[in-house]
């Protein structure tokens, strides 16, 4: 199943730098490092402890961390891969969301999921229910957010992108169907292929074109980009690669950004 007006996208690399065993100085050093390189966005992740590796070791918040990247940066595009619904208020998380956009310029992509990380719930004090009752909880926050952005005293400088990650068939990807610009999936090739038919459905139902909808894939560390071919024909046209501390390898960035550039000849 090919949709041939989404494979018709540019193909776009992103760089997760995953703000987790190093210090801030490495993260601002990687992240103008990868824009130098040509990334096309720049992602963190939003929770409160590394994910592997040392479990208490260095980690840093997400949100300031986009702010300052905001600054530090002056090309690329920045974003959360992704924010957890549950640890802000919607009207808070859309009020945050216009400002770090108008701090870069235009360059925000708010990425939000409906959260899983359980530590993070239970040592900063919130209700971490189930996963239905989360995803419930986005549905309800994600008009919220929209809603509050046309409410706000600047608006946002530019209608911001929404990424909704996750591939839950019921409920995300209907989801997805109705907020996202950009779907982002972890799944493989052939589970990618199983999703777009369950997401071109859900668009169906709501009435909506599912080429309006960029997807994008994760490559975490793979260092041969041909295996971005696969996911190429399916329609995928973002590719992000996964870095993490104490000493980032950029070397994974450069194939897949020579990748692109090939791609896009």
């Amino acid at each position: 199943m090919i949709n041939q007006n989404v494979t018709k996208r540019p193909v776009r690399i992103g760089l997760q730098l995953q703000p987790q065993h190093m210090d801030y100085a490495t993260i601002r050093r990687v992240a103008s490092k990868a824009e130098e390189l040509g990334a096309d966005i720049l992602f963190n992740w939003d929770h409160f402890y590394p994910l592997y590796g040392e479990k208490d070791g260095l980690h840093f918040e997400c949100w300031t961390m986009l702010a300052a990247w905001a600054e530090s940066t002056s090309r690329v595009e920045i974003g959360a891969l992704v924010t957890c619904n549950s640890y802000r208020n919607p009207e808070l998380l859309a009020d945050m969301a216009r400002t770090v956009d108008h701090i870069s310029d235009g360059r925000l992509i708010l990425g939000i999921g409906s959260g899983w990380f359980e530590r993070d719930y239970a040592e900063y004090g919130y209700e971490f229910g189930t996963a239905g009752g989360r995803l419930d909880d986005l549905a309800t926050a994600l008009p919220r957010i929209e809603s509050r952005w046309g409410k706000l005293n600047p608006p946002p400088t530019r209608k911001i992108p929404v990424l909704i990650g996750g591939g839950g068939e019921k409920k995300t990807l209907r989801l997805v169907a109705k907020h996202a610009d950009i779907w982002h999936s972890f799944a493989d090739a052939d589970v990618l292929e199983h999703k777009l038919g369950v997401l071109h459905g859900h668009c169906e139902t709501v009435g909506r074109d599912p080429a309006e909808i960029e997807v994008s894939v994760e490559i975490g560390g793979s260092t041969d980009p041909k295996d971005g071919d696969r996911f190429r024909e399916l329609g995928a046209s973002l590719f992000t690669v996964g870095v993490g501390g104490p000493d980032p390898d950029l070397g994974p960035l450069r194939e897949w950004l020579a990748w692109r550039d090939a791609t896009n000849e």
